[in-house]
Formats: C-alpha cells, sequence, structure tokens
C-alpha cells in the first residue's frame, strides 16, 4: 500500500491531457462514426487485440452500415464475415442485437443503458461503453486496462484480481470527472493508458503522465499477492482449436458439409464429436440430413 496520501483528484485530469495527443487513431473513435459502428467495435474488441479488430471492422460496417443491413441477412453471413476473429457467438449475438434494435428500436442503437442491457450480448460493461463513446453520456467504463491502471495507481497493487463489477464500477466513478466531455475522454484515456504504457508485464512508468501520481511507484512496486483469476488452457490441441477447425470448414462451404468431410481436418475422434456437438449447442452450427451448416436465424 502507498507510504503516503495520494492526490486521486489529479488523476483524471493528467490522464485527459495525456490522451489528448497519445490516442491511437482508432476509426471507432472518429467524431462523426455511427452508434451501430462503435456498437460493433466494442463488440469486436471483447478478448480481442485492436490490431486483430480493426480491418474486420471496417469491413463489417462497410457492408453493414445500419443494423437494418445486418438483420436483413442471414445469420450465417454474419459469422462468415466474422470469419478468425475469435469467439463466434459474438456474430451470432451481434446478428441478433441487430435485429432486436430493428424491432424495438426502430433501427436506431437505443442510448438509456436497460435498454442496451436488454440487448442479445450485451452485459454491464458494453452497454456502458457504448453510452459513454456512442453517446457521451457520464458513465464508469471498465475494462482489464482501466482495472489495472486503477489497481497501481490508486489501491498500490502491482495487479488489479479478479473482478468484481459492483466494486470495479465504484471504483472508476470516485476518479470520474462531473464534466460529460472530461468524463468521456478520461474514459478512453484510462483504457489507453493500460494498453499503450501501464502494461501488464513491461509498464512504462517513464512515459506514465501519472507516475508522480501514482501508489504502487511511491510504494516502491510490491509483487502482488493477491488473488488471480484462473489460466486459459493452451490453445493447441485443445477443444477450442478443434472448434475452430470445424467452424473453417463450415464458413467455406455453401452448402451442408458431412461428418466424414470433418473428420479429415481433425484426428482425434473424441475431440471432433465434443467440438460439433459444442457448436450445435451454442447454435453456430445446425445438423441436418447431409451434415452440418451454419446458422440462418
Amino acid at each position: 500500500m502507498p507510504q503516503h496520501p495520494i492526490d486521486r483528484g489529479g488523476i483524471a485530469p493528467a490522464v485527459v491531457a495525456w490522451f489528448a495527443h497519445a490516442a491511437r487513431p482508432l476509426p471507432w473513435r472518429a467524431a462523426d462514426v455511427s452508434p451501430w459502428a462503435v456498437l460493433v467495435s466494442e463488440f469486436m474488441l471483447q478478448q480481442t487485440q485492436v490490431g486483430r479488430v480493426q480491418p474486420r471492422w471496417e469491413e463489417w460496417v462497410r457492408r453493414w452500415p445500419t443494423p437494418a443491413a445486418l438483420a436483413a441477412e442471414p445469420a450465417s453471413e454474419a459469422v462468415r464475415a466474422w470469419d478468425r476473429l475469435g469467439y463466434p457467438r459474438r456474430a451470432l449475438w451481434l446478428h441478433r442485437a441487430a435485429t432486436e434494435i430493428v424491432e424495438r428500436h426502430g433501427g436506431e442503437v437505443p442510448r438509456d443503458l436497460d435498454a442496451l442491457l436488454a440487448l442479445q450480448g450485451i452485459g454491464p460493461y458494453t452497454a456502458r461503453a457504448i453510452a459513454a463513446f456512442a453517446f457521451g453520456d457520464r458513465h464508469p467504463v471498465v475494462d482489464t486496462n482501466t482495472r489495472r491502471v486503477i489497481a497501481r495507481a490508486v489501491d498500490g497493487a502491482a495487479e488489479s484480481g479478479p473482478p468484481a463489477t459492483a466494486r470495479d464500477l465504484a471504483a472508476m466513478e470516485r476518479l470520474l470527472p462531473p464534466d460529460r466531455e472530461a468524463a468521456h475522454r478520461f474514459n478512453a484515456g484510462a483504457m489507453e493508458l493500460g494498453a499503450t504504457v501501464c502494461t501488464a508485464r513491461a509498464p512504462r512508468c517513464d512515459a506514465c503522465p501519472i507516475a508522480d501520481l501514482c501508489a504502487w511507484r511511491a510504494a516502491g512496486y510490491p509483487a502482488y499477492e493477491g488473488p488471480r483469476r484462473a489460466r486459459q488452457t493452451r490453445f493447441e490441441g485443445s477443444d477450442r482449436q478443434a472448434r475452430g477447425k470445424v467452424m473453417r470448414e463450415l464458413r467455406a462451404a455453401h452448402r451442408a458439409v458431412a461428418g466424414d468431410e470433418l473428420a479429415r481436418v481433425l484426428d482425434d475422434p473424441a475431440r471432433l464429436e465434443r467440438a460439433i456437438e459444442g457448436l450445435v449447442a451454442d447454435g453456430l452450427a445446425v445438423r441436418t440430413s447431409d451434415g452440418y451448416v451454419l446458422p440462418e436465424v
């Protein structure tokens, strides 16, 4: 813990000032980007690196510039366009959310948090991110990067530990400026700081705008001794990899893919069966008399 009181009030202004010149020129941050395009970016950025998201996002918003444009096509096209972005259920959820926006909100992304939370695939983080970044509303927005910045700067801890939504939002709310525009910039700036400077493995404290306000630095960079999130199993040889191989075949085919065709891409019958059954259960594959296809609705 810090050896002396930390000036929390100075953190937000310093981050906002830094963000004004340090922000990466990401396309979904443009002033004229639509709320729908922001929503698409938030779906894609879940557990996925910016560098992988940007080209897919650009293709997506060119092809489907509105919720109605996406809702008018079958879900299979959304899954194909998602390609290898990972966690393809997000494509199904995004397609369903587009349909719900058309049916419930006249094709316009809603601004209200409860209305956003009622859409498929949108949880507390994504709802607040859309409201804050698409509409400029004042809400605390907390992602992994923000949590790490707060843990270090305010709590004096090297890591943030497992997430806890109520606690994390309260911690960000205490730092959030009352002004809507400043709050918007601080939400984005805290994320940017964690993503580019206050990184998990190699923080660049010499480039940090709040180094002099950081409780972790003031305490001498103590090692983290708290609880940690469970590590994800390795990808190579996993069921996740098997699912990816099956999805690759289904995306490439515009017809049913027979089971014996899928068997040729995976030499472990038990793992193949688990992958197929999991994809069917998740709605990403549909069993037909001729094999398996992507979902249409």
